[in-house]
């Protein structure tokens, strides 16, 4: 008996189908270490609408572990439903395909155990241990409850391997925990090496480097393993190299393999599970957390969040200098290998990327290394919540139909203005849901509701129940643990409950969701185009006028140069009467309490809205301002422009920013463009003229329309194969190249005479056009003359 009372937060979750039954298997953090939870003779649960029931029962003769029971609950469509419980989980998949054919669905037979188990006692990451036995150190039949305030700290260890150009094992460290490691293939050198801050340990064979590895794990047993492409690269090369070895891979705690297993819609992509260690990839962590960079790489991300990286060249170069170190200089490769784990670490602790994963994985109920999965985390909510209102939930694709419209883009007036004010709906789709109480079960409810006033009515021609949804309630929830996160300064977890809230919408919008249906998704979208709309038609009757709107904001030109107070004060007093005129409109309209909440976002003192090139019509989703923060610093913003999309050279984002600030600032520009030409007319910006683009598919795949990226990658490629390298673009990637006279080529095997002409007429016109013809002048007017000169 486990007598004193635990907590735990969730690493891993599992379940199988034993002779006894179905086993579900956790693994916990808790104060008192790790601790394996084991729940035996779970039974799991689907329904079926009672009308089949003859057809089910002919169904369970051969399945004996299989029962029905008669409930209190119905589907969506009214229609009373059935129990079916089963001893093994993998029976209720049986029995599914086998009704399918008979053209009946079996509901929810598709939620498993583990997950199951959770949700219907709202768990999601956190755990109070309660009763159960301790058989060998693993807690059995244990009872588990929400914990919602846990968390633990955890044991890290950051992995990183080194190979040669083919994918040779060379050497593995290991850094974050007390035993700071490199093992090192090879014979240890004669010569004393200077001491260093972590163990080199030098192994005959790679067999002999996966049985240390091994022995690692088990004696330091990290919680948490964490690295940058981790899965896809380093644990994958550590798998295959283990199998050439004809040696077990054991990273899991107990001494367990890796459970892999592939994407269902990306065979290539894996997933690299294993009992009681969670791993998390830097990368993926990264994008989860809406970090954004140019480049994903450790070194670009390493010099962007922490101002130093590891700059031994480009990838051929590094290549080069690891098979170099690797042979003649194993401790400096071993520096070099530990280091990108410190890399790693220090990255994880800058970006708080550990914390939040912990929130996100008590936020939506999901494991701790899973960062997609907004459908499955809006199940893992209303799944339960929906049980105690009296249903189930169908099933994947039982509504079929378009999507609903996106989000309100109004036309842009484009131009340049002094004094435009931003006002942004606060979470607008979770605050619609709040206010017009928008629920998968709402809509049955309200469809059938007897008295026709009752229902709060929606685009559409939708209807909703006043009193029976669950969605509301849900996001109310979240949005108050939201405030309360951001007036703890909890960032964290202010950020993950946020993604999590602002993610339901397009769940209920997405045919993979079992709760898809256009007509409830189009109740947020197409409420969210009349909110801008009134809002619109709300300031200009107050004698402004707005000059652009997007989803949830909208851009109004004061007419006049305003200071930041004189503007800020507006703000003020158009949010104040924004928000009353809801709140009353709505009361007195439908009864509804208004959760629609304006807010002040920036004042541009300044501010350039472009016409979509070659037309005189303004453009969406691209415009540029001049603001400043509270204490008076001014700053440039980008949306869109050349300036912020790194497919552009850094030469057109460099003249553009110089060219704006100089307008917007009212300087004089045009020596400025001269000398920006003639700069790179005389060579003076060559590194500026690099194109990074990606290349999305296979180069093969490219036949009719081969874009100048894929052309530099196939000379690249071919010039890599002459000097014995692998090939490196075929599959996709990031490829560097300039455009020379003979066309573009890449960086690595550049022969040709830069083509200058291209990049003024395709780089630098265009963009400058875009801001001087509003202003009566041209790119062509002030730069002919020199121009001429070269």
């Amino acid at each position: 008996m486990l007598t004193q009372q635990l907590q735990g937060f969730i690493l891993t979750r599992n379940w199988r189908d034993t002779a006894a039954g179905t086993e579900v298997e956790y693994w916990l953090a808790t104060q008192a270490g790790p601790l394996k939870v084991l729940l035996t003779g779970q039974t799991s649960v689907a329904f079926v609408e009672a009308r089949h029931k003859a057809v089910v029962q002919a169904q369970l003769f051969s399945m004996p572990d299989v029962t029905l029971r008669e409930l209190g609950l119905k589907s969506f469509q009214q229609e009373p439903v059935l129990g079916v419980y089963s001893k093994k989980f993998r029976q209720l998949g049986r029995l599914a395909r086998a009704l399918q054919r008979q053209g009946v669905a079996l509901l929810e037979a598709d939620v498993r155990p583990h997950e199951r188990y959770l949700m219907e006692r709202f768990i999601t990451a956190s755990v109070t241990i309660q009763g159960g036995r301790l058989e060998n150190s693993v807690c059995v039949d244990c009872k588990l409850l929400p914990a919602p305030d846990y968390r633990p700290h955890l044991k890290v260890v950051s992995l990183d391997i080194e190979t040669s150009q083919h994918q040779e094992l060379y050497s593995i460290a290991l850094d974050g925990m007390a035993e700071r490691v490199v093992f090192m293939l090879g014979e240890q050198p004669c010569e004393p090496v200077e001491s260093t801050n972590f163990a080199l340990r030098y192994y005959s064979s790679r067999k002999a480097m996966i049985e240390s590895l091994n022995e690692w794990f088990e004696r330091n047993d990290p919680d948490v393993i964490i690295g940058w492409n981790v899965v896809q690269f380093d644990l994958r090369v550590l798998q295959k190299t283990a199998d050439d070895a004809q040696t077990p891979l054991l990273l899991g705690r107990e001494r367990q393999p890796i459970a892999w297993r592939t994407h269902p819609g990306k065979q290539e992509y894996l997933f690299a599970p294993m009992p009681g260690r969670v791993v998390i990839d830097g990368i993926e962590a990264l994008r989860a957390a809406i970090w954004s960079f140019p480049s994903f790489s450790l070194e670009n991300v390493s010099q962007q969040l922490l101002g130093e990286g590891k700059d031994i060249g480009d990838e051929y170069d590094k290549m080069a200098e690891i098979e170099r170190r690797y042979q003649e200089d194993k401790p400096a490769l071993a520096v070099y290998n530990i280091r990108d784990c410190e890399l790693v670490l220090r990255i994880f602790e800058k970006a708080n990327l550990l914390p939040f994963a912990m929130e996100r994985a008590h936020t939506t109920g999901l494991q701790l290394d899973h960062f997609g999965g907004s459908i499955a985390a809006f199940s893992h909510h209303y799944l339960p919540r929906m049980h105690r209102l009296g249903y189930v939930a169908p099933n994947v694709g039982e509504i079929q139909g378009k999507s609903s419209p996106g989000g309100y883009v109004m036309d842009s007036k484009p131009g340049f203005y002094d004094s435009v004010l931003v006002l942004d709906y606060k979470s607008l789709y979770p605050s619609i849901i709040r206010t017009y109480l928008v629920d998968p079960v709402g809509l049955v409810e309200g469809s059938r509701a007897s008295e026709p006033g009752k229902p709060v009515k929606g685009p559409m021609d939708t209807l909703f129940s006043r009193d029976k949804h669950c969605l509301p309630g849900i996001v109310t929830t979240l949005w108050q643990a939201r405030d309360e996160a951001k007036r703890n300064k909890n960032e964290p977890l202010s950020q993950a409950l946020k993604l999590v809230m602002n993610s339901f919408a397009g769940v209920l919008g997405a045919s993979e969701c079992r709760f898809f249906n256009p007509r409830l998704i189009s109740a947020i979208t197409l409420r969210g185009h009349e909110m801008v709309k009134v809002t619109r038609d709300f300031v200009e009757k107050r004698g402004y006028q707005a000059i652009y709107g997007d989803t949830d904001s909208i851009f109004i030109w004061l007419r006049r140069s305003h200071t930041d107070e004189q503007a800020r004060a507006v703000a003020a007093d158009l949010v104040s009467d924004i928000n009353a005129w809801w709140s009353q409109t709505l009361m007195q309209e439908q009864g509804l309490e208004s959760f629609l909440e304006i807010e002040f976002d920036t004042h541009y003192k300044k501010f350039f809205m472009p016409t979509i090139r070659g037309s005189d019509i303004g453009s969406k989703k691209r415009y540029a301002g001049l603001c400043s923060d509270e204490e008076g610093k001014e700053a440039m913003v980008f949306r869109g422009l050349e300036m912020a999309r790194s497919d552009w050279t850094p030469l057109a984002r460099q003249f553009q920013e110089g060219l704006l600030s100089r307008v917007f600032q009212g300087t004089p520009y045009q020596q400025y463009i001269a000398e920006y030409v003639h700069s790179t007319l005389a060579g003076h910006k060559v590194d500026s003229l690099i194109y990074r683009k990606r290349l999305r598919h296979r180069l093969d795949a490219y036949v009719t329309n081969v874009p100048p990226q894929v052309r530099a990658a196939r000379i690249a490629d071919a010039y890599n194969v002459r000097l014995g390298r692998p090939a490196q673009y075929q599959n996709g990637g990031w490829i560097r190249y300039v455009m020379t006279q003979n066309g573009p080529e890449p960086l690595e095997a550049r022969s040709s005479p830069i083509d200058y002409d291209h990049y003024l007429t395709k780089q630098l016109q265009p963009i400058a056009d875009a801001i001087l013809v509003p202003l009566g002048d041209s790119f062509t007017a002030l730069t002919s003359p020199q121009k001429n000169l070269f």
